[in-house]
């Protein structure tokens, strides 16, 4: 396993739909690893395929005492091969959201705040939950990675966005 680079933002691979991935193969364990490690390295959330340049519909999240979201609830480790989310509600709410492909950039995303999702494991085990709050946050933003979309997309006031040292006093944190 290994810390591979991350991508980022205006590198075109970013930009494309990822295509489905293989259950069960070697090659997918391998890189599941070596996501893992990255996004460890570099204190991540979470990390898709494609931010280190394998344009595969994988992601993986966690959230355990992370010093880049001090004020969240914890999200177990999870692995994500081929995801399928469906929203719950039109209920959104904003939270600030950066990324290992957007470095030193924060910004206030709406999103929705209580989906499903649906995906298997690198083993081919079903994943099957129902989440809301950070949780539902981690996974939007990182199933967006699988469709080519950046988080700066979503922010819907360029004021709310900016260098995390510049906008240090102005985030509030986010909810659990």
């Amino acid at each position: 396993m290994a810390v591979r680079p991350v991508l980022k933002m205006g590198h075109p691979l970013l930009r494309q739909v990822a295509a489905p991935a293989v259950v069960g193969s070697p090659e997918l364990h391998a890189l599941i690893g070596d996501m893992d490690d990255t996004m460890r390295a570099l204190n991540g959330a979470g990390i898709a395929a494609p931010q280190i340049g394998v344009s595969l519909r994988v992601v993986i999240f966690e959230m355990k005492d992370n010093p880049r979201y001090p004020h969240v609830a914890a999200v177990p480790y999870t692995v994500l091969v081929n995801p399928v989310l469906t929203l719950l509600g039109d209920e959104r709410e904003e939270g600030w959201e950066g990324c290992l492909s957007v470095p030193g950039l924060r910004g206030l995303v709406p999103r929705y705040r209580r989906l499903r999702y649906q995906a298997v494991t690198a083993d081919g085990e079903t994943i099957d939950r129902t989440v809301e709050g950070f949780h539902a946050r981690v996974v939007q933003h990182e199933v967006d990675h699988l469709d080519g979309i950046l988080f700066p997309e979503r922010i819907e006031d360029l004021r709310r966005f900016g260098f995390e040292d510049a906008l240090a006093g102005q985030m509030t944190p986010m909810p659990d």
